[in-house]
């Protein structure tokens, strides 16, 4: 509506509109460093932009007639796609391709990798060449991925494939490069005289500086209150947030991150090695101070209070491998450059 208001009665509006969008959103950088080629070809000659750019005459002449067949548009000179018509396809042995579809449909969990030893053996004894990893993956791909979920029935009595949500999950090559990088959060649960006590830490990965606090709760409001804390405490920006698949970390403390900006990365079902920080720092804290004091799980405000003393004597003085028997606030001032030490002259007892 704005643009129309200012467009109405202006003679060539809508022509120079539509050409500056079709600039901006729809013309390559490609098509117009090749419009630059052409331009300087009719400014210098052929020759010249053939010295220049290093291109055959074939070529610049091919550009100038796919740009004559656009009626002149910058468009037309965006590179086409190179993917071939007819393309290379698989053939194996249809015995090898039907043993694959049975152990897929047998075992639909099951991975190419692990798969890949049972063909072969099938092979083996039919005397023929077995495919690599790489290849069963394909063929399974060639016959629609033969991927099937668990069903889960209603109250109703309606039968629902039960899916496993997408979600993101850590690079498998990450490294944590810098404070703040990548955090990491993990929930340890602790039943004290029938009583369920739920202790969720925290973990900057690239400077081991930790944190944690005694809930009642394995709510998403818990974890939310205890990321809120964080960031007053933690002295760096957040950029990637690591946690499990748990409950407490769906939810409210999910809509906190999206909130925020933050990237949440999940860890896969039954890998805890990929947050393999944070649960290091859970049997430390629990070694070095819960066993110590578990008859204070009853009282969570006197927990927190001894918690925290420990806390500061981990960060400040505790000496960590990671950083050459340093503590976690010595790394920190070490790295900092001077006036980027927010917070941290708070910490000492």
């Amino acid at each position: 509506m704005q643009i129309q208001r200012k467009g109405y009665q202006i003679r060539g509006f809508w022509k120079i509109t539509d050409y500056a969008i079709r600039l901006v959103r729809m013309v390559t950088e490609e098509a117009k460093n090749r419009i630059r080629i052409l331009e300087h070809w009719k400014k210098y000659g052929i020759a010249s932009a053939m010295d220049a750019f290093k291109l055959s005459e074939r070529t610049l002449r091919l550009w100038k007639s796919v740009l004559k067949k656009g009626n002149g548009r910058l468009e037309a000179l965006n590179p086409k796609k190179t993917t071939p018509h007819n393309r290379r396809k698989r053939i194996w042995p249809p015995a090898i391709v039907s043993e694959i579809k049975r152990l897929r449909q047998e075992h639909p969990n099951l991975g190419k990798d692990k798969i890949h030893p049972l063909p072969q053996r099938f092979c083996d004894g039919q005397g023929l060449h077995g495919p690599s990893i790489a290849t069963i993956g394909n063929i399974m791909k060639d016959m629609g991925g033969l991927r099937t979920f668990p069903q889960k029935v209603r109250h109703n009595g309606r039968i629902v494939p039960r899916k496993r949500l997408k979600v993101p999950r850590k690079p498998k090559h990450f490294i944590a490069t810098h404070t703040g990088h990548c955090v990491s959060l993990d929930t340890v649960e602790r039943i004290q005289h029938g009583l369920r006590r739920y202790l969720i830490t925290f973990v900057d990965i690239h400077s081991r500086f930790a944190f944690a606090m005694l809930t009642t709760s394995h709510a998403s409001h818990a974890a939310k209150t205890f990321f809120d804390i964080i960031r007053i405490v933690f002295p760096y920006p957040i950029e990637f947030v690591l946690t499990d698949n748990g409950s407490e970390f769906m939810k409210l403390f999910d809509d906190e991150l999206r909130r925020l900006c933050l990237t949440h990365w999940r860890t896969y079902p039954k890998t805890p090695k990929m947050n393999a920080h944070c649960e290091r720092f859970n049997r430390t804290i629990q070694e070095e101070f819960v066993d110590y004091h578990a008859p204070l799980l009853m009282d969570v405000n006197r927990f927190n209070d001894k918690l925290l003393d420990w806390l500061v004597w981990y960060n400040a003085e505790r000496p960590h491998y990671a950083h050459d028997q340093r503590s976690p606030l010595q790394f920190l001032l070490n790295e900092s450059p001077e006036g980027c030490k927010r917070y941290l002259a708070h910490t000492k007892g």
